[in-house]
């Protein structure tokens, strides 16, 4: 998918300077006489405008999306359909803002040789794909669940057609606690699940198995199609088969997302950088250095990466291995302090009245300026802006099944239950909501999310 954007652009260039070099071959200057004066630079200027407008049209089409099994007929269709709606925006365009030379030819031709153009590339993409199949490069490692014929089909189909991209690597009747055992063993990309005759509890603990281990999980159409959020739908070896999407933060959702992470921290690191400045000259007056405390935590995926805050805990009492032993023993005296002073209940703790905070950590904690160089985690790619808090691997270790839903994209800033109430919430209640958030999320709701939590903070609701 990311090297076919390329590859787009480059094809709708090349449609363009093919209608550019039309125009002024001389059998069509003869027919029609060129009025315009229009260099080849400005006309690629102008081109490469456009191109990347259409783009945008391809991507809102579909035609990035990441469905493997998405027939050549239907991409195809989609290009014709995709190309026409660009060409119905530059015909707008031209309507209403009057080019000062006659372009009406250099577009029609253009939009003819982008359909060529790129459906050529696409054809000659999914030749080169489908032959390195062959090869075994790039296969999805796969398992089948199914005691039925049509599970066999799968299987025989699959192993047979290594064009379709899929290598089984395990066969299993019906899926219990064995075969999970077994399934920890090999790694896998996807599961399908091929069983007519499953009931739903086998069902669910194989999607939940699939959550869990964040693996695709895939199946027969025939079984239950009402579970689905975000379902794709493909064949296999003639079956009906539904890919279960817990979240539209796939392909284009995730890029965007990332696009509006980098905009955003940026602007945000840019607006209180002199806040930043101030905040480190108090720390150090105060208490010294370090300035920044670094913290463990559990990101997507469960990878494991480092938080950065500006410090509001003394030096003598601050956690971590940024501290060496005495950050090691720290941890065992937080231990005792949070079954005392612990205002949450659940894997997760929320200290009150900490005496380890100095007098500014309090302020900054008060107002989450500790919080600001998170920031650069958002640039560094470890954070979003937008997403469930990051917790410690300590409190990750006991997460129940469930919870671990909100390991499937990458920890944020702020999110859902930080402006539904941050503190005040049980455990429970923010994983609801953020696995509310997982499932329903769009750009939009990450702006408003964005725009709400400064406002929430002002109110200084639960801010310990």
């Amino acid at each position: 998918m990311v090297l076919q954007v390329p590859l787009d652009f480059l094809m709708l260039l090349l449609a363009g300077i093919s209608a550019y070099y039309l125009r002024f071959a001389s059998f069509v200057v003869l027919t029609r006489p060129v009025i315009f004066k229009l260099t080849l630079l400005s006309f690629l200027n102008i081109a490469s405008l456009v191109a990347l407008a259409w783009l945008l049209i391809f991507a809102i089409s579909g035609l990035y999306s990441i469905n493997p099994n998405r027939k050549l007929s239907r991409e195809l269709t989609r290009v014709v359909l995709a190309c026409s709606t660009g060409l119905g925006a530059i015909a707008l365009y031209v309507m209403f803002f009057l080019q000062q030379f006659d372009s009406r030819f250099l577009v029609a031709v253009g939009f003819v040789f982008a359909i060529v153009y790129v459906g050529l590339e696409r054809i000659l993409m999914r030749g080169i794909k489908g032959l390195l199949y062959r090869f075994g490069i790039g296969l999805r490692r796969v398992v089948v669940i199914g005691k039925e014929e049509i599970a066999k089909n799968v299987v025989a189909v699959l192993r047979k057609r290594k064009e379709l991209g899929y290598q089984v690597v395990a066969e299993f009747l019906s899926f219990n606690s064995g075969v999970a055992k077994e399934l920890d063993k090999i790694n896998i990309d996807e599961f399908i699940f091929v069983n007519p005759r499953a009931n739903e509890e086998e069902t669910l603990a194989a999607i939940d198995y699939c959550d869990e281990h964040h693996k695709v999980f895939k199946y027969s159409a025939d079984l239950f199609s009402t579970y689905s959020i975000n379902m794709s739908v493909s064949a296999l070896a003639g079956v009906p088969i539904m890919e279960l999407g817990k979240t539209p933060l796939e392909g284009w959702g995730r890029v965007s997302k990332r696009l509006f992470d980098i905009v955003m921290s940026l602007l945000v690191i840019i607006i209180t950088s002199p806040i930043m400045l101030v905040v480190t000259i108090i720390i150090l007056i105060e208490t010294g250095r370090p300035v920044i405390y670094k913290n463990e935590r559990v990101g997507i995926r469960g990878l494991k990466f480092l938080t950065y805050k500006f410090r509001s805990m003394y030096q003598k009492d601050s956690t971590g291995v940024q501290f060496g032993n005495e950050g090691i023993k720290n941890e065992e005296k937080e231990k005792k302090l949070i079954k005392t002073n612990s205002i949450k209940e659940g894997p997760v703790y929320k200290i009150a009245n900490d005496p380890r905070v100095t007098s500014f950590g309090r302020f900054i904690r008060r107002w989450s300026l500790d919080e600001l160089p998170q920031f650069f985690n958002v640039l560094a790619g470890d954070m979003s802006i937008v997403g469930p808090r990051p917790h410690q691997p300590r409190e990750v270790d006991k997460y129940e099944k469930h919870h671990k839903k909100v390991l499937t994209l990458k920890p944020g800033i702020t999110g859902m239950s930080q402006i539904s109430g941050r503190s005040d919430l049980s455990f429970e209640d923010e994983v609801k909501l953020d696995v509310f958030y997982i499932e329903k999320w769009s750009l939009f709701q990450d702006l408003i999310i964005f725009i709400k939590t400064p406002f929430v903070v002002l109110k200084k609701r639960g801010a310990l």
